[in-house]
């Protein structure tokens, strides 16, 4: 991956500065108690879960997308949380069942639910947790306004214990993580998926985990710019992955052959967007016919094909 980084060793003073951040550095005692989640060993070291395609509901508890956790010599990082405090807590009892090592680090790839409303769950482990510059103001602006909105779909149970945590380490370009004899990388990207979105790169094994930048069979969800996601393809194809963990869909996906389809269907709901407005048509009526040829291709199609034209049509009008 190019481009100028920034080492984070533990041990070091910056992983110290972290933990007197009291709001994401969290006390020794460990989560215990709870089933683990059924994660696959990927390669060596790298465990992940893979998400459910649907809709967040207190039925899947929130686990609908793909999270996971890397091993090192020294400690473990997590690669976000899930979309419940119930799902977080499987997922440390996954990393408890994997290994005894500390979990070192909490990283949050970007803002939405589905993947930060477990991080109430680290709590005890002495995770750090570390995301994008851009993640606090995010949570800020509408951490409140998530938990409010999912109370009624998730209910008072696993509402009960989500908190909005943000992260006591930011990213800004790309910076270094040691877990003892193994690396990772995260990059910052610019606005595509959201305007948070971090990717995590194993050194040892070549696998990335993309967050939300990259779906499979899922439709891809646009809440930053799709001109944005559009222009970062490419420099998310030149990453020299072997394997990738997408935000959601099978778990893994070949690199970069992973990021075809949503290429795809980003270009056929431009070009129907583009043709729209060149008619002069409402926003409206041009999300009802946008990116129709891709309707069989994609699960959940009818729940976000017309938040993302919607999202489109408001970005295009303005080229």
């Amino acid at each position: 991956m190019a481009g100028p980084s920034r080492r984070i060793v533990l041990g070091t003073g910056l992983l110290l500065a972290g933990c007197c951040m009291s709001h994401a550095r969290f006390a020794s005692a460990e989560v215990a108690g709870n089933e683990a989640l059924p994660v696959k060993e990927i390669a060596k070291g790298i465990f992940a879960f893979t998400g459910a395609p649907e809709m967040m509901s207190a039925a899947n508890e929130g686990e609908i997308c793909n999270i996971g956790f890397i091993i090192g010599n020294e400690g473990v990082a997590a690669i976000d949380s899930g979309g419940s405090a119930a799902e977080g807590r499987r997922l440390v009892a996954a990393i408890r069942a994997k290994t005894d090592k500390p979990i070192r680090y909490l990283i949050n790839t970007h803002m939405h639910p589905d993947h930060i409303f477990g991080n109430s769950a680290f709590e005890g482990t002495g995770a750090v947790i570390v995301g994008h510059h851009n993640l606090g103001r995010a949570l800020a602006n509408r951490g409140d306004y998530y938990v409010e909105s999912y109370r009624a779909i998730l209910g008072p149970e696993l509402m009960s214990s989500i908190r909005i945590i943000p992260p006591a380490i930011t990213v800004t370009g790309e910076q270094e993580l040691d877990l003892g004899n193994r690396k990772v990388t995260l990059k910052a990207w610019k606005p595509a998926h959201t305007d948070n979105d971090l990717s995590v790169f194993d050194q040892r094994t070549r696998i990335l985990f993309t967050g939300d930048l990259c779906f499979t069979q899922h439709i891809p969800t646009i809440d930053g710019s799709l001109l944005g996601w559009i222009r970062q393809l490419k420099d998310l194809r030149e990453i020299d992955a072997d394997m990738a963990v997408p935000g959601h869909g099978p778990v893994p996906a070949p690199w970069p052959r992973a990021l075809d389809d949503e290429s795809r269907y980003f270009n056929a709901l431009a070009r129907d967007i583009r043709m729209a407005l060149a008619d002069g048509r409402s926003m409206t009526d041009a999300n009802r016919t946008a990116a129709q040829s891709e309707r069989d291709k994609w699960h959940l199609f009818n729940q976000y094909n017309e938040r993302n034209a919607t999202t489109a049509y408001a970005e295009l009008e303005w080229e």
